[in-house]
């Protein structure tokens, strides 16, 4: 009897804990059965939706840093050409000084040599505004950094590995080494 009532028991338990049936029991089964298949359909539509709306984002953000960087592009040329048009304006002096030059029909060589003259000195002073500056060679000691040796010279009058000559005059724009300077180089054998 312990046995028999103990079942009896526990299955009026959980019938207390069950809820009475609805209207339409069948239709309730039925639906009861559905909410699962319901649910992982529209949680899987959730996650497309969410999806695509990363996916747009990520379009969105990666066409944004492609302009960006467009952008960028062009105000750095834009930076370029406003500083290589300050050189030019800064050299134009010197052109005109040219240009006046060679329509002079003066046979006199002292007033074309200053003119000459005149042209360097404007040629020199719109380099110098622009930041270039000669790399010193006479009477140094050679520097393979700033100096390309075009010749060596056998020679007791300088110590070894001093510059004698420049042939082309080196340059620096800034600290960078634009084009070496071409010289001849003294070897003392004495030394």
């Amino acid at each position: 009897m312990g046995k028999g009532n103990g079942k009896s028991e526990a299955a009026n338990l959980d019938l207390e804990h069950e809820l009475p049936p609805a209207e339409g029991a069948e239709e309730t089964s039925a639906a009861a059965a559905a909410p699962p298949a319901a649910a992982a359909v529209s949680e899987v539509e959730t996650l497309k939706a969410e999806r695509d709306a990363l996916y747009d984002r990520l379009a969105r953000l990666q066409a944004e840093f492609d302009n960006a960087r467009k952008r960028a592009a062009r105000e750095q040329q834009e930076f370029r050409d406003f500083a290589a048009a300050d050189v030019i304006k800064g050299m134009l002096p010197a052109l005109d000084s040219f240009e006046r030059a060679l329509k002079a029909t003066s046979g006199d060589t002292s007033e074309f040599r200053n003119g000459i003259e005149l042209i360097y000195r404007q040629l020199q002073d719109a380099l110098q505004k622009a930041g270039v500056q000669p790399v010193a060679s006479v009477g140094q000691p050679f520097d393979p950094r700033i100096h390309e040796a075009i010749e060596v010279v056998d020679t007791t009058e300088v110590p070894d590995h001093q510059v004698l000559e420049e042939l082309q005059r080196g340059y620096k724009f800034k600290d960078r080494l634009l084009r070496p300077a071409m010289v001849r180089v003294a070897r003392n054998s004495g030394a």
